[in-house]
């Protein structure tokens, strides 16, 4: 394998005239602020920053893919996401990124773009929360080596307001550059003091020949043209050292197969949405890939490439409204149910759910409906146990356990959710729902704020309509149990500290429809409470 090298300005400018590109298969922009300063930094030191790869396609197999792109401006609210490449004229071959796409997206961003992150505590719906920040580069400040490693000082600003001094160089003004005459005549207009002038001509020269002169970006260029080998070579690349998560890699060869829809914004979307039901939850991509295999009933709900082959993701591309139908129903039936995001301890044990609604091909009134409460009752004692189980029920073995219950509802789960046929099955597995004595104990012992509290008492108050906002609040009021009132109102002193451990327990816990009244309440206690 031989590489080949080239100057960072030699592909920023094949970046700006669309040779550059992003084949679908690549996730978006994550890097921060701080991470693009240290890759600046790290060509300004003569560091390597890592080995490219890239990938020549052919005219006539440009229109094969969906392409991107390079980001130029981000914005961390309006624009995360590159944009689609339009290949319908392209004549010429064009260069996908494999591996990269990070760093050269940093370079761009410096060189060409923007950067727009939130304020801290800025409001997410103010504009002003979400400056336009430009890249740029410290002349003048102390050469001493930071905690980091750094050497040069590379910040954002907005080139709206006023630098912190005029020893601050914009990064962007020197892609265009090529005289380097016009640097020493920016140097002297500053009329910066003598040695503060020499090594500030010093360090924009270095970051002028580090843009122009040096070719610091080494790459090796596949010229296979077969999409599967493409992916293969791709996820071999970027496994190393897990560059990416193996969902990202799934989710880009779902992105570089669908066809009726861009895969990366259809995940993105419906996790977004689930994200946001109720009381807000903490779904993942992982979550609704194995969804999507779950759901379409592929033979395995592992994570394997060979469960993302063509054929599935057509699949998974012509179903997927009844996916992310099927998956929104669920998360709102958990968010009724009383299963918010902390006593959601396994994301999985919502499959199973899923996997039966889509199979009942059920919508939004099944929520609210009358003839399905005793369903959904069924549902919520199954989900809840599950959950409350100490031994883990959604642990190690997931994927044989899903491919069991999806078997199960299958063949038992047409008209009504066969909570018994699931227990059974996963009792025969060695996951009981049945609760040891250990575990009741366990339980009964829980306290105000574990995450088990609130779905525990919406089990063992099934009459309590949990489709409403509830409120985990006291019985007796907390603020009565202080050492002075317990003694007013009777209590001995060898009791009080049992009392005060007892206020924050099961026994005195109850679920409150809506916001209470503040009441001022007596306190009485039974002999012996």
């Amino acid at each position: 394998m031989s590489f080949s090298d080239m100057s960072v300005a030699g592909a920023i400018k094949a970046i700006k005239a669309n040779k550059f590109v992003l084949p679908a298969i690549q996730r978006e922009f994550v890097w921060r602020e701080d991470r693009i300063c240290q890759l600046f930094d790290s060509l300004m030191q003569g560091y390597p920053i890592g080995q490219l790869l890239f990938w020549t396609i052919d005219p006539e197999n440009v229109r094969k893919y969906r392409l991107y792109r390079f980001m130029r401006h981000y914005h961390a609210r309006d624009r995360q996401f590159c944009e689609e490449f339009d290949t319908e004229d392209v004549l010429q071959p064009l260069t996908g990124v494999l591996d990269g796409q990070q760093r050269l997206t940093a370079l761009h961003i410096g060189l060409r773009g923007s950067l727009a992150t939130k304020k801290p505590y800025g409001r997410k719906d103010n504009d002003d929360s979400y400056p336009q920040k430009c890249l740029h580069l410290d002349l003048t400040s102390s050469e001493d080596e930071t905690v980091d490693g750094a050497l040069y000082s590379f910040k954002f600003f907005d080139p709206e307001d006023d630098l912190p001094h005029r020893g601050w160089f914009k990064v962007s003004d020197l892609l265009d550059i090529d005289d380097t005459s016009s640097l020493s005549e920016w140097i002297l207009d500053q009329e910066f003091e003598k040695e503060i002038g020499k090594a500030a001509s010093r360090r924009l020269h270095r970051l002028h020949s580090v843009i122009h002169v040096e070719k610091p970006l080494s790459f090796y260029t596949v010229e296979e043209q077969d999409l599967d080998r493409v992916l293969q070579i791709f996820i071999r690349v970027n496994s190393r050292g897990m560059v990416l998560s193996y969902s990202d890699l799934l989710l880009s060869i779902a992105s570089a197969q669908w066809t009726k829809r861009d895969a990366r914004e259809a995940v993105n979307g419906i996790v977004i949405d689930m994200n946001a039901v109720g009381g807000g939850y903490d779904f993942s991509k992982d979550f609704v890939l194995k969804a999507g295999l779950m759901l379409l009933d592929i033979s395995s709900v592992g994570f394997r490439v060979s469960n993302f082959d063509r054929p599935t993701m057509a699949k998974m591309d012509k179903n997927w409204d009844g996916i992310t139908r099927a998956l929104e129903l669920t998360v709102k039936l958990a968010s009724e149910l009383g299963i918010d995001t902390r006593a959601l301890r396994a994301d999985s044990a919502l499959l199973p759910i899923a996997y039966y609604l889509y199979k009942r091909d059920v919508d939004e009134r099944y929520l609210s409906s009358t003839a399905d409460a005793a369903d959904r009752k069924k549902i919520r004692f199954w989900l809840i146990k599950s959950l409350l189980k100490q031994s883990g029920i959604w642990g190690s073995g997931l994927d044989v356990l899903l491919t069991a219950l999806r078997t199960v509802i299958r063949e038992h789960g047409k008209t009504e959710f066969p909570a018994e046929a699931l227990e059974h099955e996963m009792a025969s597995r060695g996951r009981s729902l049945v609760f040891t004595d250990e575990e009741i104990e366990r339980l009964v012992e829980l306290k105000y704020g574990d995450k088990l509290t609130r779905p525990l008492l919406v089990l063992l108050y099934p009459f309590i309509d949990t489709s409403h906002l509830m409120h985990l609040d006291h019985v007796y009021p907390k603020s009565q149990f202080t050492s002075a009132k317990l003694r007013r109102s009777g209590v001995d002193d060898s009791s009080i500290e049992r009392f005060v451990d007892q206020v924050n327990r099961l026994p005195n816990l109850q679920l409150l429809k809506g916001i209470p009244t503040r009441k001022r309440v007596q306190l009485f206690l039974p002999p012996g409470w």
